[in-house]
């Protein structure tokens, strides 16, 4: 099984892609070895698009005008409510998707404040 999907970053030079292992499909897993696998996979494609995320946290930083609008409300229920509504078609639990944003936000948050500080420190 193989899927990927562009980078934004890379698009300008040469189209560069989000590589996931080769893996069984969960269905298919006899053994944990199999399941260990998959998820380690997984995980590594996740790193990849969790970086080209912080990314737009970093340009964010750069663009906001003033320090007050790191922190913005109305954006974070947009951002969970958006990935609620892509959750459910996909089959990831709102359980897990909800408490997983809302921390991903929150560390990007952190990351957004911390800087924007040392770029107008």
């Amino acid at each position: 099984m193989f899927w990927s999907a562009p980078l934004s970053a890379d698009l300008m030079t040469s189209p560069k892609t989000v590589t996931i292992d080769d893996r069984k499909a969960p269905e298919d897993c006899a053994s944990m070895i199999d399941v260990r696998q998959g998820v380690d996979a997984l995980d590594r494609a996740l790193v990849t698009l969790l970086a080209e995320r912080q990314r737009y946290m970093d340009a964010a930083a750069r663009i906001k005008p003033n320090r007050d609008a790191v922190f913005d409300q109305a954006r974070i229920d947009d951002v969970v409510a958006k990935v609620l509504a892509a959750a459910e078609p996909a089959g990831l639990s709102p359980d897990i998707a909800e408490p997983v944003w809302r921390l991903l936000i929150d560390r990007c948050i952190a990351h957004e404040f911390a800087k924007y500080d040392a770029t107008r420190g």
